[in-house]
């Protein structure tokens, strides 16, 4: 029991978890609004306002360290704004540092193509590496490859340890790839070594978290993505305790000179899911905007609409999955109608 006048402190494992997740399913309804429209840009500056406006009811002292830039490039949850809403007397607001992407495939929203997400994660401050606005290569795997992935091994002898590593056999593997002309060379190399291939249009963060879930039916991440989305990526799969490597891709002069500005000093260093997001205490969430492997999109019906949603949180090893129905109007003569 605390002193009559001791401050409360408000934890971000505990009381935060569930508060963050209706600052990513504000996001997720709001881009919902605009899913087919074909306007990418809309979508995303809907999810942001959204995602910015929520911050603003939620008890915590936070500090974006990856958002949508710069501040001179991006009117709200820019790298180093101030976000939460203000404490009352008596009580102390965790100070935490949070990376957010208001709206994973924003290509997906626009199009109507699965697997658009809302997401962010939250650590303590310096729980979570202040990624700069780079490329990164990343092999992403479930948590019985820990320990058993190598950046600079062949395509190949990774496919054979992770088949390996999951007791079966390589042609067995359904490896998740980004449908870009850089990933040529990958794609080949996969298919000679026998594995099969999912390629996506956008959104390898969500594949990223799928292939630590057993059962989602996708066995690793392999390829050259955002560095940012490495991050909030190497959150989520701490939470799941997957495996996960990583090495910026570093490759301007400009991006040098950054990349030492921030603090690292290694370009060619690879990292580790535990290097990229080091927190004690992690808080990862995410809402479904068009339906994908692990959530539902957003529903709308004439009172209101349903999200589903995942929050996870590392110290005390949770995954939670919700259901929500968010009623904009009482329910008529006939009750509620979900679809």
């Amino acid at each position: 029991m605390s002193e009559p006048n001791s401050p409360q402190t408000v934890s971000l494992e505990g009381d935060l978890a569930l508060e963050l997740v209706r600052v990513v399913e504000e996001a997720a309804i709001a881009s919902a609004r605009t899913m087919g429209e074909g306007d990418r840009e809309k979508s995303d500056r809907v999810a942001v306002q959204a995602m910015r406006k929520a911050f603003e009811h939620i008890p915590v002292a936070g500090t974006i360290v990856i958002g949508e830039g710069e501040r001179d490039q991006a009117p709200m949850l820019y790298i180093g704004e101030q976000v939460g809403s203000d404490p009352p007397p008596g009580v102390h607001f965790p100070e935490v540092d949070i990376a957010v992407d208001p709206l994973e495939g924003t290509n997906l929203c626009a199009t109507g193509t699965p697997n658009s997400i809302a997401v962010l994660s939250a650590s303590e401050k310096g729980g979570l590496l202040h990624a700069p606005d780079c490329y990164m290569e990343k092999i992403i795997a479930g948590p019985a490859c820990r320990g058993s992935l190598d950046l600079d091994a062949p395509v190949e002898e990774n496919l054979k340890e992770i088949a390996r590593c999951l007791d079966r056999r390589v042609q067995d593997l359904v490896i998740v790839v980004l449908d870009r002309p850089r990933h040529e060379r990958l794609i080949h190399e996969i298919r000679s070594a026998g594995a099969r291939i999912r390629l996506i249009p956008d959104g390898d963060l969500s594949a990223g978290i799928a292939v630590a879930v057993r059962g989602a039916g996708v066995h690793a991440v392999m390829g050259t993505g955002g560095a940012p989305e490495g991050v909030i990526t190497a959150a989520a799969i701490r939470c799941l305790h997957g495996a996960m490597v990583g090495r910026l891709v570093v490759d301007t002069p400009d991006l040098e000179r950054r990349i030492v500005e921030m603090g690292i000093r290694d370009p060619r260093r690879i990292y580790s899911a535990r290097d990229l997001a080091p927190g004690r205490n992690i808080v990862f969430a995410a809402c479904g905007v068009t339906d994908g492997a692990l959530l539902r999109g957003v529903r709308f019906f004439g009172q209101g609409c349903r999200t589903h949603a995942l929050v996870m949180t590392l110290t005390n090893s949770k995954v939670r999955f919700i259901d929500t129905v968010h009623m904009n109007t009482p329910p008529g003569p006939r009750g509620i109608r979900l679809y």
